[in-house]
């Protein structure tokens, strides 16, 4: 895909690109292919479908949702600051603390939002289960966002401590979740769970491959 097919879908989308947007993009979208020869950040295969397969599913939670102003953000499973970096790139007044268990891919991540000037944004090598258990963290977050790391119930598991009440979990999931979902709601009985299909005007493969976006609150707030 071109960037200015890009531009347009968004555009067609309701999620519209500012110029200074595109070219953060654009360079964002060259850091992570240079740097993807050299560490496994994205399946090689998909190197060439970076704008509409991860940039463009990163953002798609806008269509569906609107995200509180200047809102603290955790990525869990960043890998090469997806979601995170489109997120940011999209929207500026966020903070996002991208997460990844994997050194490497951490400084990878720190090195883009250093190039792309991102001034809400940091990266930590950590496990969410470790980063649920400081005490500074604890309640940290209006949105925890996870795409395709872990099931609901894990992902989770893992972090219920650093969610904010009335706080809600974003994942990127795929296919049948009635299994994923009943195995959620086993766990956590009060769980709301919301689930969307990703509908993209102008790129059917998200209709096509069942890409749903699932928000996760907790009735009463916690």
């Amino acid at each position: 895909m071109e960037m200015t097919e890009f531009w347009t879908i968004c555009s067609s989308n309701g999620m519209p690109i500012e110029k200074e947007q595109i070219e953060l993009f654009k360079r964002y979208r060259d850091d992570v292919k240079y740097w993807n020869s050299k560490i496994n950040l994205v399946s090689r295969l998909d190197e060439d479908f970076l704008l509409e397969r991860h940039f463009l599913h990163s953002i798609s939670c806008l269509k569906y949702l609107d995200l509180k102003q200047k809102a603290n953000c955790l990525d869990i499973g960043t890998g090469a600051g997806l979601p995170a970096i489109p997120l940011s790139i999209m929207k500026s007044d966020l903070k996002f603390t991208a997460i990844d268990s994997i050194a490497k891919k951490i400084k990878t991540c720190e090195m883009f939002a250093k190039h792309l000037n991102l001034k809400h944004f940091r990266s930590l090598c950590i496990r969410a289960e470790q980063l649920n258990e400081q005490k500074e963290e604890q309640r940290k977050y209006d949105y925890i966002f996870s795409r395709a790391v872990a099931s609901i119930e894990k992902t989770i598991n893992w972090s219920n401590k650093l969610l904010k009440k009335h706080g809600a979990y974003i994942f990127y999931k795929g296919g049948d979740l009635e299994k994923e979902k009943k195995e959620a709601l086993k766990s956590y009985p009060n769980l709301q769970i919301e689930e969307k299909s990703i509908n993209i005007i102008g790129y059917d493969w998200y209709k096509e491959n069942e890409k749903k976006i699932v928000i996760c609150r907790f009735a009463g707030g916690e």
